[in-house]
Formats: C-alpha cells, sequence, structure tokens
C-alpha cells in the first residue's frame, strides 16, 4: 500500500512544482500624458498567452514561472514595446506607450500578431481611433464621431446631413450611447445635423453592433461606448479649433503632479451671430420687427485623482443645451417661440485593485435629458381688451444609478468579468399648459411623474478553449419594474471564433436583448420633439435575438484586415405611433389627462443582410471599404393594413469608401464616398376634390371641395439613391512646442442634388382642366466648401 501511495504523492509534489504559476499584472499609460490606455494588447511572442487591457488600462496574465519572460505590449497608433523580467514571483508591471505608429517594416512582423481581428472572439465590433476621426473630411468643418460611424458596414444613416444612427435595422432609440458610462439619451445638435461629442474631449470610441457581452444591457441594435480623455498629469496642455459655425477649447493638465489631472473642453456656435444680418429684418410694414435665433453649446469637464497602484478616482460630466427661438414685436403686439433641449451626464467611479487577479470599478451615474416648447403672443395690447396665449410644453428622462463591474483573471486563458446595475428612471413623457384668450378654458394637463426601476446581473467569460477556438460565453439577467408590472428576462450571449488558418477565423454569435424604454417618433430622424417612455402593464419590453456568422482574415504585408459577416435579427413588441397620433396628441376637452399609451402600437421586425468591411488603420494610406446588402421589415396589425412594409431607412445598398493619404508629414489628404439606396416613402397615388354640399351655394364643388390624397402601400414610394463625394486637405506645421493646422474641405463635390424630401404639387388651374400633379425632389446641400484652423500646444 506504501508504493501506491508514495508514488502518488511523488507525482502531485511533481506536477504541482510544473504547474507553478505566477501573475503578471500592472497599468498602461501613454507616455507624456500617463493616459490610462484601453485596449493594448499584452502578449508573449511565439505562444498563446496574451491578454488585452481593460477601460482603464489595467492588465492580468497569470502564466507558468520562468526564470525570465519577454513580454510585448502593442496597439495601433502606438509605438510597440518589449521588457525581459524575472518571472519566478509576482510581478507588477507598468509600461508607458510612445505614441506614434512604428516604420511598416515594424508593424509587419510576428510581434504585432496579438492585435488582430482573427485573435479575438468577439464579432460585430468597430473601433476607430479618435485620430482617424479628426482626419476624415468634416461638414461644415465639424469632426463628428457619429458621422464617422455612418460610414461604417451594418450603419445607416438618416436624412441627408443628419448624424443618427440605424444599426442593422435599428431605430435611433435602439442604440445605447455611453459616455464614461453615462446613458446619453439624445445626441443630436442643430436638429440632429450634429452630434453633441467633441472628439478633443474623447479617448476611445467603441461601437458593437451584435455579438453583444453579456455586460451590455438595455437595447436591441448596438452599442456605442465612449470615454473622455483623463487629461494630462504630465504638463499643461490644450487644443482647440476654428471653424465656420464653432469654435472649441480643450485644457487638460495636473492638479497635483503624476497624482491628479483636468479636463476642461467646450465648444459653442455662433451661427446666431453670424445669421443675424440675414435673418433679423425689420418689417416696415406696421413698424413690426422679426429676431430668430439659434445656438448650442457643450463643456466636457473631468478631474481624476490616483491615490496609488490601488485605487483610482474619477469625476467627469458633460453638459450641453440647444436654444431655438423667434421674436416678433409689432407696434400693439409681441409673439415669443422657443425650443430649448439639452443633456447633462455627471459619472462618479472608484477603481480599486483588490488582487493580482481582481480589478473592480464601482460607479454613481446621473442622466437628464430635457426638451421644452414655449409659446406667447399678445395681440391688441393698447385696447381696453388684449388677447394673450401662452403655452408651454415639456418632456423629460432623468436616470440615477449605480454600477459595480469586476475583471477577475483566474488563470491563463480565462478573462472573467461579472457585475450588477440598478438604475431609477423617472419619466414625464409630456406636460401641456395652455391658457389664453384662443381657448374657452385653461388647459392645464399635469403628467405625475413615472419611476421605473431597471436593473441587471452578469456574468461573462472570455477563454482560451482549445489551441484554435476561442470563446466569450456569458448570460445577463435583466429586471424592471413600474407600478403596474414587473419583468424578469434572461439574456443569454455567446461569441466564438475558430482559428481555420494562420491570421484567418471563423466566428459566430448568438444574443438576446431586451429594452425597457420606447422612444416615440413621428419622423425616424431623433429629433429633440421625439419621446421617451415606459414599459408598462400594457406596453411590453422590445425583445431581439440576433445571429451572426463570418470570417475574419489579417494580412502583414499589407496591414489590412478584411470582415464578413451575415447576420440575422428578430425584434418583437416595437413601438410606433398610431396613424394621425403625435407627441402633441390630446385627447378628449380639456385634456386633464393624457394617456400616450392609446396612442401607440406595437409590432414586430426582421432585418437580414451581409457585410463586408476591408480595413487599414495604420500607415501613410490607411481608410475602409464598407459595403452592406440589408433587408428590413415591420409588421403592426394597426399600420398598412395589417402588412409587411419596410420602414423608412431601410437600405438595400450601402457603400463607403475612405481613404486617408499622408502625403508628406505636412500634407495630409483625405476623401469619403459614399453610396446608398433611396429611403423608402409614402406618397399619395391620386388626388381628388371631394364634394361637400352647401345648399347656400350653387357653386359648390369649386367652393367647398374637400381635396383628398389616396394613399397606397405604407413606404410603397423609394427616393431616388443617394451618394456623393468629400474632400479634405489639411496643413500641418508642427514646431517644438506648438502645432497647428488649417483644414480645408467641400462636402458633396461634384454637386450631386440629393433628395432630403418629395412633394407633389399642382400646377396649372383646376377651373379649366389645365392643372396637373406634379412629383418635386428638394435637395438640402449643394456644394459646401469649408474652411477651419486647429491648433494644439
Amino acid at each position: 500500500m506504501r508504493c501506491p501511495l508514495l508514488l502518488y504523492f511523488l507525482f502531485f509534489v511533481f506536477n504541482a512544482h510544473a504547474q507553478r504559476t505566477s501573475t503578471l499584472n500592472g497599468f498602461v499609460k501613454e507616455k507624456g500624458s500617463g493616459e490610462l490606455l484601453p485596449g493594448i494588447a499584452v502578449y508573449l511572442p511565439g505562444t498563446s498567452y496574451g491578454t488585452f487591457t481593460n477601460s482603464y488600462g489595467f492588465y492580468s496574465l497569470t502564466l507558468p514561472a520562468a526564470d525570465s519572460i519577454e513580454v510585448f505590449f502593442t496597439a495601433v497608433a502606438f509605438q510597440p514595446q518589449s521588457r525581459v523580467i524575472a518571472f519566478q514571483t509576482n510581478v507588477e508591471l507598468n509600461m508607458e506607450l510612445i505614441a506614434g505608429t512604428e516604420l511598416e517594416e515594424v508593424v509587419i512582423t510576428d510581434k504585432s500578431q496579438k492585435t488582430q481581428e482573427s485573435q479575438t472572439p468577439l464579432m460585430s465590433k468597430l473601433e476607430i481611433p479618435v485620430a482617424q476621426v479628426k482626419k476624415i473630411p468634416a461638414f461644415l468643418g465639424e469632426k463628428d464621431v457619429l458621422k464617422v460611424l455612418q460610414l461604417m458596414p451594418g450603419v445607416q444613416k438618416g436624412s441627408e446631413g443628419q448624424s443618427g444612427l440605424y444599426v442593422r435595422g435599428g431605430g435611433p432609440d435602439q442604440n445605447l450611447i455611453l459616455l464614461d458610462e453615462a446613458i446619453v439619451y439624445n445626441a443630436n445638435h442643430l436638429f440632429g445635423f450634429f452630434s453633441i461629442f467633441n472628439s478633443d474631449a474623447l479617448k476611445s470610441v467603441e461601437l458593437t453592433k451584435g455579438g453583444f457581452p453579456a455586460r451590455f444591457g438595455g437595447r436591441l441594435s448596438s452599442v456605442l461606448e465612449m470615454n473622455m480623455k483623463e487629461g494630462s498629469k504630465e504638463k499643461l496642455q490644450g487644443e482647440g479649433g476654428i471653424g465656420l459655425i464653432a469654435s472649441r477649447l480643450t485644457l487638460e493638465g495636473p492638479l497635483k503632479k503624476d497624482r491628479s489631472s483636468f479636463l476642461v473642453s467646450g465648444r459653442r456656435t455662433y451661427i446666431d451671430i453670424l445669421a443675424r444680418p440675414f435673418l433679423a429684418r425689420e418689417m416696415r410694414r406696421q413698424e413690426e420687427q422679426v429676431m430668430p435665433g439659434y445656438y448650442f453649446y457643450d463643456l466636457n469637464a473631468k478631474v481624476n485623482y490616483d491615490f496609488g497602484p490601488r485605487n483610482k478616482l474619477y469625476l467627469s460630466g458633460y453638459f450641453g443645451k440647444d436654444r431655438f427661438y423667434v421674436r416678433e414685436k409689432g407696434s400693439d403686439s409681441q409673439h415669443h417661440m422657443g425650443l430649448n433641449w439639452g443633456n447633462t451626464t455627471a459619472t462618479l467611479r472608484w477603481n480599486h485593485l483588490i488582487s493580482p487577479k481582481l480589478f473592480a470599478n464601482t460607479s454613481l451615474i446621473f442622466s437628464n435629458f430635457n426638451f421644452g416648447i414655449s409659446n406667447y403672443s399678445l395681440e391688441d395690447a393698447r385696447t381696453e381688451s388684449p388677447r394673450e396665449f401662452s403655452l408651454r410644453y415639456n418632456s423629460l428622462i432623468k436616470d440615477v444609478g449605480i454600477k459595480a463591474d469586476f475583471d477577475y483573471f483566474p488563470r491563463t486563458g480565462h478573462a472573467v468579468k461579472f457585475g450588477m446595475q440598478v438604475i431609477r428612471h423617472r419619466f414625464i413623457p409630456s406636460a401641456l399648459t395652455v391658457s389664453g384668450a384662443f381657448t374657452d378654458l385653461p388647459i392645464t394637463q399635469r403628467v405625475i411623474p413615472i419611476d421605473t426601476y431597471e436593473s441587471g446581473i452578469y456574468i461573462e467569460d472570455t477563454w482560451q478553449a482549445g489551441e484554435r477556438l476561442r470563446l466569450n460565453t456569458g448570460i445577463r439577467l435583466s429586471h424592471f419594474r413600474t407600478d403596474s408590472a414587473a419583468y424578469l428576462r434572461p439574456e443569454p450571449r455567446v461569441s466564438a471564433a475558430f482559428e481555420l488558418a494562420p491570421r484567418l477565423a471563423f466566428k459566430a454569435s448568438f444574443a438576446q436583448m431586451n429594452q425597457y424604454v420606447h422612444l416615440l417618433s413621428n419622423t425616424g430622424l431623433g429629433l429633440p420633439t421625439d419621446l421617451w417612455v415606459p414599459t408598462t402593464g400594457k406596453i411590453r419590453p422590445q425583445q431581439s435575438r440576433q445571429v451572426a456568422a463570418g470570417f475574419a482574415k489579417d494580412f502583414l504585408s499589407p496591414a489590412l484586415t478584411i470582415t464578413l459577416e451575415g447576420y440575422h435579427k428578430h425584434m418583437d413588441h416595437i413601438l410606433n405611433y398610431k396613424e394621425g397620433a403625435s407627441f402633441l396628441s390630446i385627447e378628449g376637452e380639456g385634456a386633464n389627462e393624457l394617456s400616450w399609451e392609446n396612442n401607440v402600437t406595437s409590432g414586430k421586425g426582421w432585418s437580414y443582410g451581409t457585410e463586408l468591411l476591408i480595413q487599414r488603420k495604420s500607415g501613410k494610406l490607411s481608410g475602409w471599404v464598407g459595403y452592406t446588402l440589408s433587408w428590413t421589415y415591420w409588421k403592426f396589425p394597426e399600420l398598412n393594413f395589417g402588412k409587411t412594409f419596410f420602414p423608412r431607412y431601410d437600405r438595400r445598398h450601402d457603400i463607403s469608401v475612405v481613404g486617408m493619404y499622408q502625403l508628406t508629414d505636412r500634407i495630409h489628404l483625405s476623401a469619403v464616398w459614399v453610396y446608398g439606396t433611396g429611403n423608402a416613402l409614402t406618397l399619395p397615388l391620386a388626388s381628388y376634390h371631394a364634394v361637400r354640399h352647401d345648399p347656400r351655394s350653387a357653386d359648390y364643388l369649386n367652393r367647398w371641395g374637400v381635396f383628398v390624397n389616396e394613399y397606397g402601400e405604407k413606404n410603397g414610394f423609394r427616393a431616388e439613391p443617394y451618394h456623393r463625394l468629400d474632400f479634405s486637405i489639411q496643413f500641418v506645421r508642427k514646431k517644438k512646442r506648438f502645432e497647428r493646422s488649417w483644414d480645408i474641405s467641400a462636402y458633396n463635390v461634384y454637386n450631386r442634388r440629393n433628395p432630403f424630401f418629395y412633394n407633389i404639387d399642382v400646377e396649372g388651374d383646376p377651373r379649366n382642366g389645365t392643372d396637373r400633379h406634379v412629383l418635386k425632389r428638394y435637395s438640402l446641400f449643394p456644394i459646401i466648401p469649408s474652411i477651419s484652423y486647429s491648433f494644439k500646444f
């Protein structure tokens, strides 16, 4: 008996010694600023050992102990670095990377293989370096990250110039937009022509459109995750720019060197100042004056403090507002009309390193979106009985939440994330007050705020299941509670990548998502008049199931990545207004109570397609070519007589070609060409005069006829294809402590008259039978040149 026991003991001791491991961990920063860098590849060349830094620049690798190991750190836009270290015990290794790509000969070596798309199990994920955002031609000189995302396959734009995102057949409400973990509900300035995100304040931009990791939830179509810069801990520095319609300025620097830093970034348009001489005119008739105006501003701010290797604290916020107004004053009358909307977010985060293998982040989050309309009129002010009218309308959604996320690295080949989140949503879908001479009685529609609670817990594991198989598996359990109902929904997620050959992988994913907040829109443009409303006992949560599969291939010379994906997404309980309903619908006489639930209808949708992306992120010539072939269908029992129809932004073909070329150190060229199938629209097929008889008149047809349009299938008309070419040239001059650049660009270079909307006009005289109906196309933007000046110090 002793011999087997002894052999077993010796085997156990030998095996334990053979499997003895140590943990390598640390933070990766940018040299010169101290910014923590997410998404940096950390690996041992020639082995399968590797990982990526998390959103806060932390990494951890548990490896077999050795006398020494060589560790590489690589990422796009940073020079690769390596270290040889003794590795008999746990080691903390913090690394600083230098911004700027290496020569092509270095980029194409095997040392960069761990940064390749074929090496990660995640799919349907797009990462755009902020430096590339600043090089792409801009509309009116404003670099807009959302407009750049529209150039990616699977992401469609709305109308001409709009910054809305329509991802794989989903609407603008189905995108979870996060700025430093805070939800942004309306990302638009200037009625959707610009986004609220100032690229000077951003550190990273990532869009996930399928294969969602379990840590994300609450939306059906995509997750757009943006992180603000932390601010330089080394020295005071800044950047800014002056454009045709807006100027911006960003300042960052240390509060306590190597410990604490700040960032402040502001932007303000001066459209109101520039347009005033043209729009503000005096109407001499009756001595009347009209003064219209519009402006927007936004402000990003962030401070942080490093308490040491285990604790870091961050406080960040965004504040933005749009205001449109018209003031009219006459000799005995006054009229004031205004639209105001804005976002406020705030995030307080605490990073805590519990152990070399366990990293925790706890966040307190606030988000608020508010929209208001005001209209005031005073007539006959000089008489004894002046007529006064007042209208006020408000809509609001406010969130307060807490979340805790943990990154656990138990052993080589496993990276586990788990956590929880709780959000209290407060909705005021609509609050309307009308009073004055034009109403018999004052109308005050007071809506009691609707408080709801949304929560979720999740766990996910990214692991190396074999020599060629990599998996990301997880599950999220989401919960939503209102006064009238409660919902508990499991959401399984899985993504896999199987290596077919070196740098060639087959990928597949499945994700089930639930959405408990809804956006009601008449236009689909993502305008501030759209209403955010919650799931209730009558209104069920939206739900989607998405499967995707495809291939990812990385080339070393030239450094290209090619991905080909096919997807199918089914959506249930999506919401839309009933025919004729809008955000200002009032039920009943007096309208003291309004139920928005009675103005909406629920349906389903499905979308499927194929996406191709050929991308190069580094080198003198960079950019991408994207192509999407897709179909999207909706079906609502109370719309289009219950028949299936195309939503407005169904697009059969969508092509984007983006190129950036560094001609010299001082001259950078860039161009964008886009093509897309026209939007699906509803137009009348026929029109006629309906007779309304009036016995007092013999000529009842001409005097009392009502013009009626006859419509066919909903969205049965397809607009003309959309295409345009943009071009930009940047002149950059770098000095020792200062950099400046001039950006000269042209939007819609060949002056394509793209359709913005269609209308049927009547030409001729109906009384003599010469009238005819003409379909007219209206365009918005011809060729638009622009110039902007940027600086950095």
